[in-house]
């Protein structure tokens, strides 16, 4: 059985599929009382899981009319792809964020599970065993080259 979070996660992907625009508004109270859970597990699922690693860009608006904005970013074009892989991995990339990254190019068709499954052990920080900052510039560097030698066949 999944949690409240899966379930909630899994209703805004699926809304945001059938949306024209890629985009979906919701206001957090009225998903929290149609999931019968408290506004603070919205809160947690949408930061946690609607991360600009994974590929969405959040927005929000407090108040009275206040509303959670919702956008997927599309990787249509190949130079964008690799414009996003430049844009996500600076001079350094923690462990979640790399993750996350790779999660939106497999989810994209970019990555196969098995690519993204080999990158994700090369640079954990089981296998990365360094002091930060180090461990996540190191991290950064294999990571971008990886893909940058993968995808830009």
């Amino acid at each position: 059985m999944r949690n409240v979070s899966e379930v909630i996660e899994q209703y805004l992907k699926q809304i945001l599929q059938q949306s024209n625009e890629g985009i979906v508004e919701i206001q957090r109270n009225d998903l929290a009382d149609q999931f019968d859970c408290v506004p603070s597990q919205i809160n947690y699922v949408i930061s946690t899981r609607f991360t600009l690693e994974k590929g969405y860009i959040v927005e929000s608006k407090r108040g009275g009319g206040g509303y959670i904005r919702i956008q997927k970013i599309e990787l249509n074009a190949h130079g964008s792809v690799l414009d996003h892989i430049s844009k996500t991995i600076s001079l350094q990339i923690d462990q979640s964020a790399s993750e996350g990254l790779l999660y939106q190019l497999e989810e994209s068709g970019y990555l196969t599970s098995r690519e993204a499954a080999l990158m994700k052990a090369a640079i954990s920080r089981e296998v990365l065993v360094l002091k930060l900052p180090l461990r996540d510039e190191i991290r950064a560097r294999i990571l971008k080259a990886m893909l940058i030698s993968l995808l830009s066949k």
